[in-house]
């Protein structure tokens, strides 16, 4: 019995069965009495007729991958909702609705909000339909902003369920059951995924995934249904998330790449192909179109045709690409990603340094964050460096290699792994440039939740090279050194992932578990300081919210967030040169302005004859119709009636939901 062809051998469970008989026969002259125990070796012979005994199915599959899953990523049931999901969940008029008598927002409006639950023309991008209608369906049940355990724990059940999806799909491409568990479960053991599982708004990631797993799974149906399931799953994944649509072009190659092997009486590589091509491009068009008249947005100007004309034709038609595709208006924050202000040249070099540095992740996790802010993944100083090239090559080489190792061998053998490697390799490339901010500048520098594509390819690849190492270690005699590299790798994955998860137990848990993962990210310092401030430890707020304001000095949140923390520290005359120069780097940012008012107002720094009050004055007057010069006016002339800043005007308190008027 060998790990080279498992199904050579006398099944375990024959061999099982033969101790029992045996067993039973001595004892067949006397009364009958109850069986012996099995051996202890017959456990491990379970164990692996379990797994290599017999073809996997999505029950069996989904055992194992769930329960690692669970034990993996699932937060604290004291958890509080943390970082994005404050508003994709407390703040979402859309998910509240179903507990708010008083709103009336109807089921199918997520078609026509984005994810925040914004209408388009308060969108700030994002447009995910289906996580909004999962969040409003728990919501309604009663899962609400006392945990967010509930909304987690769905994620890890899901990723368990695509683990499965995972081995299901290796087991039809490759006929290797080793194979298809050690991917499966290498899937699910990928550490640089905790984010999109353990954090609740990862569900547009993980059930996005779900759709794009179920689409590469319709390709083994039946020509006649196949291209209707292909087209559901692709609507599945592309209403989940907008990344999903890497599988328009991965749908068709896996078709032609795996017919051989998937269909070996009826092939017809070519067919597939072409069908597959037709079923998720007609899913593609018809969810863009259904967006453009549900969601409909306004075209940014550097899109539009004048802004265009004269450009070179493949600039042109990339912008009317665009123009069709009419992805909603994306924030433009260079905190969260300095490469917006940077030329294409270098905003490409960045690119590629993060990509390099997500592969080493996949492999390596050494550390772990939920934040890259500013200034941690700068814009570079020059264009060729070591990650850049080594980003380049790992983006160029997998393409190039994809169509040689494709080629259908001559005999064909049986089982062949080339055109899988060549897919894998590919997956990893073609489902990570979405989110690369190559072809389009996205919110976000980095984010570890953009690997969860990419690591459905990475495990593949895995799954086969081990496979093949403990085969060949089996067959050298040497098994146990092999099986021990295997152990190292997946238990240092494992443990990553657990120590990460861990750190969403509470808000403040997490931001100081980031801020010591990116010592570099302003955000992190900042945010870890908000929920230092939350608790009462406002001396600590001032020491993290000093290094914010020193890594982030331009930022306009970090200066008057100094300002805030002193100003509660009653030391108003040291705030204000805070607050004065966070008003003038943001005199539009009607939060932080209304923010830093509301406190001078209360430690009685705004009285007629203050000289805070004429700075602020003299500030205001210098940006006419901005938020500052309205709201300073309004604060002065009717600051008695309302007790400070205008109630409507005061930003919405941490951990609470969607004021009224929203």
């Amino acid at each position: 019995m060998t790990l080279s062809d498992p199904e050579s051998a006398e099944p375990p469970s024959r061999v099982a069965e033969s101790h029992v008989t045996s067993a039973a026969s001595e004892n067949a002259g006397g009364a009958v009495d109850p069986l012996p125990p099995l051996p202890k070796r017959s456990v491990l012979l379970r164990v692996r007729d379990y797994f290599l005994g017999e073809d996997p199915t999505l029950l069996s599959a989904l055992v194992p991958t769930c329960f690692l899953s669970m034990l993996l990523y699932t937060r604290s049931p004291m958890t509080n909702f943390i970082f994005d999901e404050q508003e994709a969940l407390l703040a979402n008029p859309y998910v509240r609705a179903s507990s708010d008598l008083g709103v009336k927002i109807g089921w199918l409006q997520a078609f026509r909000r984005d994810f925040w639950g914004l209408p388009p023309e308060r969108t700030i991008g994002s447009y995910r339909p289906l996580p909004d209608v999962v969040w409003r369906a728990l919501w309604k049940i009663g899962a609400r902003d006392q945990s967010a355990f509930p909304h987690a724990y769905l994620n890890v059940l899901l990723h368990g369920l695509n683990g499965a999806l995972v081995v299901l799909l290796v087991a039809r491409w490759t006929r290797d059951r080793l194979t298809a568990w050690l991917a499966g479960i290498l899937f699910v053991a990928t550490a640089v995924v905790t984010e999109a599982v353990s954090g609740v708004v990862g569900l547009a990631d993980v059930l996005g995934g779900t759709g794009v797993l179920l689409a590469l799974l319709a390709l083994g149906l039946r020509l006649s249904i196949m291209p209707l399931a292909l087209f559901g799953a692709t609507l599945l994944g592309l209403y989940s998330k907008e990344s999903a649509l890497c599988v328009v072009p991965l749908a068709p190659l896996a078709a032609l790449l795996t017919a051989r092997s998937v269909h070996p009486r009826r092939p017809l590589p070519g067919v597939r192909m072409a069908i597959a091509a037709m079923a998720s491009s007609a899913a593609f068009v018809l969810y863009v179109e259904l967006r453009r008249r549900w969601f409909p947005v306004a075209t940014p100007h550097d899109l539009t045709a004048q802004a265009n004309a004269g450009k070179p034709l493949a600039q042109r038609a990339f912008a009317a690409a665009l123009r069709w595709y009419a992805q909603p208006m994306l924030p433009h924050d260079p905190l969260n990603n300095p490469l917006i202000d940077a030329s294409a040249p270098y905003r490409i070099a960045g690119a590629l340094r993060v990509y390099a540095r997500g592969l080493g992740q996949l492999l390596l996790p050494r550390t772990l964050s939920g934040d890259y802010s500013a200034p941690q993944e700068p814009i570079p100083d020059r264009l060729l460096f070591p990650e850049s090239i080594l980003g380049a090559a790992a983006m160029v080489i997998p393409i190039a290699l994809c169509p040689v190792l494709g080629l259908p061998a001559k005999p064909p053998r049986r089982n062949p792994l080339k055109p899988l490697i060549g897919f894998a390799m590919m997956w990893i490339v073609v489902s990570y440039i979405p989110v690369s901010n190559i072809p389009v500048v996205l919110p976000t520098v980095r984010a570890e939740r953009f690997w969860y594509f990419p690591a459905i390819g990475s495990a593949i690849l895995l799954g086969i090279l081990f496979a093949k190492l403990l085969r060949a270690a089996r067959a050298a005699r040497v098994l146990g050194p092999a099986m021990g590299l295997l152990l190292v790798f997946l238990g240092f994955q494992c443990t990553q992932a657990r120590r990460h998860a861990l750190d969403y137990k509470n808000d403040l848990v997490f931001w100081d578990a980031t801020r010591k993962a990116v010592p570099n990210s302003a955000k992190a310092h900042l945010n870890y300081s908000v929920m230092l401030g939350a608790r009462g430890d406002l001396s600590g707020r001032l020491d993290a919210n000093a290094v914010a304001l020193r890594l982030a000095p331009k930022w306009p949140m970090a200066n008057v967030y100094m300002g805030d923390t002193l100003c509660r520290l009653h030391r108003g005359v040291e705030a204000l040169p805070h607050y004065l120069r966070g008003f003038s780097l943001g005199p539009n940012d009607m939060n932080l302005i209304s923010l830093g008012l509301q406190c001078l107002w209360d430690e009685q720094q705004l009285s007629e004859d203050a000289s805070a009050r004429r700075e602020l004055e003299d500030l205001a007057d210098q940006y006419p119709g901005s938020w500052l010069k309205y709201l300073a006016d309004d604060t002065f002339s009717k600051g008695e009636e309302y007790h400070g800043v205008n109630p409507k005007y005061r930003p919405r308190g941490y951990n609470e939901g969607p004021k009224k008027d929203e």
